[in-house]
């Protein structure tokens, strides 16, 4: 390579990088300041939000657990997305399995069914899933919300895993059966582990928007024990009096769950991938 395109290359990298710092930097900026006023007095975030805090306020997260009642919106919160995560990883894998796998009367009308879930926001079926979960007794419940997590979160995981299904050889699958395997074997022992890849990147997707929803809490639950995370916080916002510092705080804390998921599902994705690659 001579050297205008050895400097052309250079150039060209050097221009990407500068664009992933800058957008980094746009993405990471608010959460620093964010971090930065959860340590503040809520006169001192008006005085000076940008600065670095005077004094570090560490009462502020112990005044936010315990003013919002944060333990049992914590536990709420957690239970409810780990439950919907599970329901939707399981019922979508084997359902993206079934249609990519295997033909039967109706294998299109099922798929183009689901995809036509991408199309339609769950906030315009409100009124008829509150009706409908009012009839099931199902209303104020977290059961009822984790099936409606579960049912919105499937259309774009069987799309997502579906067309990840297709990336896999079937020679695969004739081995495990030449081997013994049934249809199920193959699906958890095969299958599943060439599929991590696909599920920590839909795990990632759907526990971020079902740990920050707050619209479907809103409408669907009324009980206060009852409540998640987001709905929550709304005990810093007054009449009169919003309680910036612990609402920052709150923010904060809320944050950690989804981080620590990004952090583990990033691991499993780098090792699902070498996984499929070795086999």
């Amino acid at each position: 390579m001579d050297r205008t395109g050895l400097f052309q290359g250079n150039l060209t990298k050097a221009f990407l990088c500068g664009i992933c710092v800058v957008y980094a930097v746009v993405v990471l900026y608010p959460f620093l300041i964010m971090v930065l006023c959860s340590f503040k007095s809520t006169r001192e975030i008006f005085r000076n939000p940008y600065g670095l805090p005077q004094a570090w306020r560490f009462s502020n997260y112990v005044q936010a657990w315990q003013q919002a009642r944060f333990s049992d919106y914590f536990i709420n919160s957690v239970l409810v997305s780990v439950v919907s995560l599970f329901g939707i990883l399981l019922i979508a894998s084997m359902a993206a399995y079934v249609l990519t796998r295997y033909s039967f009367p109706g294998n299109f009308f099922l798929q183009m069914f689901f995809l036509s879930g991408l199309m339609l926001p769950v906030r315009l079926a409100i009124v008829p899933l509150f009706n409908l979960l009012r009839a099931l007794h199902l209303l104020d419940s977290l059961m009822g919300l984790v099936l409606v997590y579960i049912a919105s979160g499937l259309p774009f995981a069987i799309f997502l895993l579906s067309n990840f299904f297709h990336t896999i050889p079937l020679e695969i699958e004739d081995a495990a059966r030449i081997d013994g395997c049934n249809p199920f074997q193959i699906y958890h022992k095969i299958m599943l582990p060439l599929l991590r890849p696909a599920l920590a990147t839909q795990a990632i997707f759907s526990f971020m928007g079902i740990w920050n929803d707050f619209f479907l809490p809103l409408i669907l639950i009324r009980t206060e024990s009852r409540m998640t995370i987001p709905l929550g916080l709304n005990v810093f916002f007054g009449e009169f009096f919003n309680q910036w510092d612990l609402l920052f705080a709150g923010l904060t804390i809320t944050i950690v769950p989804v981080m620590v998921l990004y952090l583990f599902m990033s691991k499993q994705f780098i090792a699902g991938l070498t996984a499929g690659a070795i086999k």
